[in-house]
């Protein structure tokens, strides 16, 4: 099973390039934050991938669905590791097409013509291979849209008179996440949509700084650093979690250490569930700017403010208000603010902020 799962390597080169540009206050105390590595390591974000969305032709109809932005772009940065379900529990290819059908027991599969019903080879494919999944060390998971074994929303369920209504999941996939609850999970049908691209992208590489830290020698200190880096990203997504998880470090010596690391995975990958909005971006980016308060003369505060202002009217994108911010932060030394992943929570290359 193994070698049929064998991982497609990132831009080495690429991912280093990136962590280089993280600031050394975003690791203060946390060698644990993995944010940089030693060079002759390889890429450590590793990403489930449908095989058939990296042009493998692995689908019932001896084709793929080759994803262009997955491979070349996003793939430059990420380990894929394909996993074919209907191929991986012995049905061929090419193969006869299945459909979820309704059922008194619950969500079928069956094949679309003979009614071959394989619910339980899946379902016990599907059991064998999270657990294995586990020990791949994941970040992440893009699963093939509208597929009755790999579709995570609104796959098609048929009833009894041959009328569907997209209400299901597939089976592979409604295991997966059941397993893995915080493991950032999303469609690449879905990733077209700029805000959820966005969205996905940040918790993929905010996972895989959480696993650094915890997979560590780490301490109640390192889980502090880390939370202070990640305390904009937070007030983004969710001001209610930023508050929450504050209260949870803030006891943080006096919670048993594996209850403190399930706890704090579960609620901040939760936070980094919602999306962060204009209105909660400009909010994080109008306090920021309270950190430069006798720092800017009047004309460089109102171009900045000017700039906030437009992106929350959706005149310009985040990264505007972003760059000049920046800017900021490296002429006047704002070593909090440098300090911050928001400023970049993931590779500039991917220029996810252009569009948001």
């Amino acid at each position: 099973m193994a070698g049929d799962c064998a991982p497609r390597v990132g831009d080495t080169k690429a991912l280093r390039a990136w962590r280089s540009r993280v600031p050394p206050e975003a690791k203060t105390g946390v060698a644990a934050l993995g944010l940089r590595q030693q060079e002759d390591l390889t890429p450590a974000i590793r990403i489930g991938i449908s095989s058939c969305l990296l042009g493998e032709s692995v689908r019932f109809d001896g084709g793929h669905k080759r994803d262009v932005y997955l491979i070349e772009t996003f793939g430059r940065f990420v380990e894929w590791v394909r996993v074919c379900p209907e191929v991986e529990c012995g049905l061929g290819t090419p193969r006869e097409s299945m459909r979820l059908i309704g059922a008194r027991d619950g969500v079928r599969l069956l094949t679309g013509k003979t009614g071959i019903d394989h619910t339980d080879r899946m379902a016990r494919y599907s059991e064998r291979r999270v657990n294995e999944i586990a020990s791949e060390e994941l970040c992440g998971y893009v699963l093939k849209k509208d597929s009755p074994s790999c579709g995570l929303h609104r796959v098609r369920v048929y009833g009894a008179h041959g009328v569907p209504t997209k209400s299901g999941k597939g089976i592979f996939a409604a295991r997966l996440v059941e397993r893995f609850p915080s493991l950032p999970v999303e469609e690449e049908g879905r990733l077209s949509d700029p805000r959820l691209r966005e969205n996905f992208i940040e918790r993929v590489f905010a996972y895989s700084r959480l696993r650094n830290l915890f997979r560590s020698k780490w301490n109640v200190g390192a889980l502090v650093a880390f939370h202070t880096a990640h305390k904009l990203i937070l007030m983004a997504h969710s001001p209610n979690a930023y508050q929450r998880l504050g209260r949870l470090v803030a006891v943080a010596r006096g919670v048993p250490v594996k209850e403190l690391e399930r706890t704090y995975t579960e609620q901040f990958m939760d936070a980094l569930t919602t999306i962060a909005t204009a209105r909660r971006h400009t909010n994080v980016l109008q306090h920021m700017v309270g950190y430069f308060k006798d720092r800017l003369d009047r004309a460089s505060k109102a171009e900045l403010l000017a700039s906030i202002e437009d992106y929350r009217n959706g005149l310009v994108p985040l990264i505007v208000p972003i760059t000049l911010l920046r800017h900021y932060v490296r002429v006047h030394d704002a070593s909090y603010l440098a300090g911050q992943l928001y400023l970049e929570p993931h590779p500039k290359e991917l220029m996810l902020r252009n569009h948001v």
